[in-house]
């Protein structure tokens, strides 16, 4: 019988702490959940700084947002920390229920707005999001403010409509942390980013317990959460990054769910009693990011004889599986707004061509930079076969999310592979990543932007997305966002969606109320487990 559901359930347990895969393990217990994953990409437990998939799934535990989005319910926006809220021409004002900190300090508006003021002033890539938006480091403070301990307001930009502003707050980096706590850890007006790195302050359903890196970590249940002490008493995420060893443990029981499976160690559940497989659709993309700043790169029919120098399909049936479906327009196929795709199959012989064209019939070397995990470094394998097909000759160079996350940031690679999720459930949110770019030049060093790290100059894209962010009418933004996926694709864009992005995840059966999050934000406060 074959397992498929859209809802996961999974279960718990706790774990030796060790990165040693252990010879046997007694069943997890019922009040205790164990994930395997990656934690290789796990840099931070900063809310205002952390936005890798598995660091949010951390951080959606520890910290509350003032609203989250039920991706379940149409995407509709719904109330954590605020109980209620009132938009009107100018602003949206939250009202906030009742809540404590896990240190026992009570939830305030003052939190609120010390929160996104912390984000802006910090001013990292994890600001990218409410920068495009108007929001930044001198204008931030005059946009919030605490009208008493239960009310916050904030002001909407003239780049921005009320109903974006609500989505982009239920990002995770506008998570509220405990203001008095972290003022206590400042130092050198780092707004405590030191000691939140490898701390929590946060008011969700769990605690940090522990983090090793690259190891373990451990959260602990809150017994103050204003929802109520969560039924899991502990949670443990176990770095467990070798797809067949975590495998073994799912299916030994060792662990409950497995979230960094390569897509045949995927498969073999299929056909499994007591197991669930999920794919969670993230919104986002698995993405070739081209340097634009590389000489032959710079030219649009380069990039486009590398679009034409990929077999989609085949990767995408071979490699990706249940990771993935072949897209190349940066919006999820079946979204409001979403064009069809290009003719950008595998044709070699027009690659080719096309690289003659541009200057380069005899190809030229490039190294592609990837993270050492599924599936990314098939992929990568994949592309680098393709495009030795055409003439490209491509050297992988893995690395840890550490590394290759500095090296995107940096401009520093030819080729690179990396993944992202949609700004906001909608068209336009989904083009953010790929149209935004307001200044080029190395000077601006705007890490946080994607198509910065790519240095592709894109002033038309970049003012045609402010445009549609500005309009308030839904059938013209719409419109604006087909307008704005058919000029990406005619530029033949140095950021490349090549892939739809799934998260498959493995689970036990015995474990109930678990539901993926497109943005990995998976609140685990109303999982339980069977017997």
């Amino acid at each position: 019988m074959k397992h498929f559901s859209k809802h996961l359930m999974i279960g718990a347990a706790f774990l030796a702490m060790t990165a040693v895969v252990p010879a046997t393990f007694a069943a997890t217990p019922n009040d205790q959940l164990v994930i395997g994953t990656s934690l290789a990409q796990l840099l931070s437990l900063d809310p205002q700084q952390g936005t890798e998939p598995k660091t949010l799934e951390i951080l959606a535990n520890t910290y509350d947002r003032l609203v989250h989005f039920d991706s379940e319910d149409n995407f509709a926006v719904k109330g954590q920390l605020a109980e209620s809220w009132d938009i009107d021409d100018t602003g949206i004002t939250f009202h906030l229920r009742d809540a404590t900190f896990s240190s026992g300090n009570p939830v305030t508006a003052n939190d609120v707005v010390f929160s996104l003021v912390r984000l802006l002033k910090l001013d990292q890539s994890a600001a990218a999001g409410f920068k495009t938006f108007g929001y930044n480091a001198d204008t931030i403070e005059g946009l919030v403010s605490a009208i008493d301990d239960k009310t916050f307001r904030i002001e909407t930009t003239d780049a921005i409509t009320p109903d974006a502003l609500l989505y982009r707050l239920t990002n995770g980096v506008a998570s509220i942390v405990d203001s008095v706590e972290v003022q206590k850890h400042i130092n050198n007006d780092d707004y405590g980013n030191e000691w939140l790195r490898t701390n929590a302050a946060g008011s969700g359903p769990y605690t940090l317990n522990r983090w090793t890196p690259n190891n373990i970590v451990i959260l602990e249940a809150n017994a103050q959460f204003w929802g109520g002490e969560p039924a899991m008493r502990r949670v443990v995420f176990r770095h467990a990054p070798e797809s067949q060893a975590a495998r073994l443990m799912l299916e030994r029981g060792d662990i409950d769910i497995a979230n960094a499976l390569s897509a045949p160690d995927v498969r073999t559940f299929e056909n499994k009693d007591g197991f669930v497989i999920d794919q969670v659709k993230t919104g986002g993309f698995y993405v070739l990011a081209m340097n634009a700043g590389h000489e032959a790169l710079s030219n649009p029919l380069v990039r486009e004889a590398i679009a034409y120098g990929i077999d989609y399909q085949g990767i995408g049936q071979t490699v990706l599986g249940p990771y993935g479906r072949a897209r190349n327009v940066p919006v999820p196929e079946d979204w409001e707004g979403a064009i069809a795709n290009p003719d950008w199959s595998f044709q070699p012989e027009k690659a080719r061509e096309l690289l003659a064209e541009a200057g380069y019939p005899n190809g030229f070397s490039l190294t592609l930079k990837t993270i050492a995990q599924a599936p990314r470094v098939d992929l990568a394998t994949a592309i680098q076969a393709n495009l030795g097909e055409i003439g490209i000759n491509v050297r992988i160079q893995q690395g840890n999310g550490a590394d290759i996350v500095a090296s995107h940031r940096a401009r520093d690679f030819d080729l690179l592979l990396p993944q992202n999720s949609a700004a906001d459930p909608t068209a336009i949110g989904a083009l953010d990543n790929f149209t935004n770019n307001p200044d080029n030049s190395l000077e601006a060093n705007n890490a946080g932007n994607f198509v910065w790290r790519s240095a592709w100059d894109i002033p038309e894209l970049h003012n045609l997305r402010a445009e549609a962010n500005r309009e308030r009418d839904a059938a013209k933004r719409l419109e604006m966002a087909v307008e704005l996926q058919e000029k990406f694709i005619a530029a033949s864009p140095a950021v490349l969606p090549l892939f739809e992005r799934f998260e498959p995840i493995v689970v036990n059966a015995r474990v109930v109320g678990y539901e993926g999050h497109p943005w990995s934000l998976t609140r685990l406060d109303d999982v339980t487990k069977t017997d």
